[in-house]
């Protein structure tokens, strides 16, 4: 466990820790998914269009697998023409690619490009929304459920499409919603580069272009209008609201070297006050203003009593062992942490030679509380060889037998006596 030097430890008792007019919410660190801050953040609620965010995922993903491809063209169904709500007005027929559809979702939130591109996932909504369950339970995301790919209530869809193999309606916790953007940062750090787009024009003809819902983004600070939504730092990562999920949105902003991730669900007020992204801000200053990564293990550091490894038919007959990487976390300022050895696992016992510079041969666990939630934590890391040991000869082996048959023939005669 980290030891702490300050008693003040809970998220709560951390000065600046912040007052949220939200139903919920959560702030993360993009890297490590520590925990920063919380509140109800475990509690399922509707999460309206940021449940985009795994439809965004799952599109990338079959891109990746090349099961689709961002410049074929396909043709819009009558789901995706019969969308309410935030669209871009698709007509059944229409031909569009599939990267046009995927920035009018991420940029414009857009429903009707959203169900066109589950579509074309699966072949239809519903069965998109069976791998959007599947996808929740590996990623970890336990109090989610997903109904369609748009974050709509079942009653706003259409009725002809509306689901018969899920019940209930769409729900995800602050926690889900950061964990999935924690995913697909980690695994699509590229679609970041979409999500920042401010204004995009779909057709050539459209007179005004779609404009990024997310007023906090970055370039905004030259905005009149969104100038003091503006915050430094963010390019991404989803909005929502409906009237039975209030104001939602993840957000996530890099500032020297480290990356947050924001969530906040049931804000009041209207959709056009900018309320969330305000809340958002006092996360984003909370995380940014009241942390500092700090690296609390360096790489190549020898575990005490674990210095070394046995190896067999090796020239020698153990290798000296260290951490392959460091342990880098964020802690509130003032604070300092130690970490604490749980566990030391060998990649074979004994190892086997012939052993390389810097060959991964086990793994070390560290337990630490969080200093800032006060939650019980476990990080491992590789341990590698630091130095090389080669295969022994025959002979030597054979020897090094005889040698040891007969030390252990002398230990057994003295504890007779």
């Amino acid at each position: 466990m980290f030891g702490m030097s300050s008693m003040a430890s809970a998220a709560d008792e951390v000065p600046g820790a912040p007052q949220l007019d939200a139903q919920s919410a959560i702030l993360m660190d993009a890297e490590t998914g520590q925990v920063l801050y919380q509140l109800n953040a475990d509690v399922a609620a509707p999460p309206a269009s940021m449940s985009k965010m795994m439809t965004e995922y799952l599109v990338s993903k079959a891109v990746k697998q090349g099961k689709l491809s961002w410049d074929e063209k396909v043709t819009v169904g009558e789901n995706a023409a019969k969308q309410i709500g935030s669209r871009i007005l698709l007509a059944e027929g229409d031909q569009h690619t599939i990267k046009d559809l995927y920035i009018a979702m991420a940029v414009y939130s857009a429903n009707d490009a959203t169900v066109q591109l589950a579509e074309e996932v699966a072949g239809s909504e519903e069965a998109f929304v069976k791998m959007m369950n599947d996808i929740a339970v590996e990623l970890g995301m336990t109090k989610s459920h997903f109904i369609n790919a748009t974050g709509l209530d079942r009653a706003d869809m259409p009725e002809k499409f509306r689901p018969t193999s899920v019940d209930g309606e769409t729900v995800m916790s602050a926690k889900d919603a950061a964990t999935l953007a924690y995913y697909i940062i980690k695994e699509d750090p590229e679609f970041l580069e979409t999500a920042k787009i401010q204004e995009h024009k779909f057709r050539e003809r459209d007179k005004t272009p779609m404009k990024n819902w997310n007023w906090m983004l970055g370039s905004n600070k030259d905005n009149p209008t969104l100038r003091k939504f503006a915050y430094e730092g963010v390019d991404g990562l989803k909005t929502g609201h409906t009237s039975s999920a209030g104001n939602c949105f993840t957000g996530t902003a890099l500032r020297n070297g480290t990356r947050l991730i924001a969530v906040v669900m049931g804000v009041p007020g209207g959709v056009n006050d900018g309320k969330r992204f305000l809340e958002t801000a006092k996360l984003f200053d909370y995380g940014f203003k009241g942390f500092e990564k700090k690296t609390v293990l360096e790489a190549k550091t020898t575990v005490p009593e674990y210095e070394t490894l046995k190896v067999k038919k090796g020239k020698a007959t153990k290798v000296p062992v260290v951490t392959a990487t460091d342990i880098t976390v964020l802690i509130p300022k003032g604070q300092s942490v130690v970490p604490v050895v749980q566990e030391v696992k060998s990649n074979q016992d004994p190892l086997v030679a012939p052993i390389k510079l810097g060959d991964k041969v086990g793994t070390v666990t560290y337990k630490y509380k969080d200093p800032s939630t006060l939650e019980d934590k476990q990080v491992q890391i590789d341990l590698i060889a630091s130095e090389e040991v080669n295969k022994a000869s025959w002979w030597r082996l054979l020897f090094r037998a005889i040698g040891n048959f007969f030390s252990g023939l002398f230990q057994g005669i003295v504890d007779l006596f």
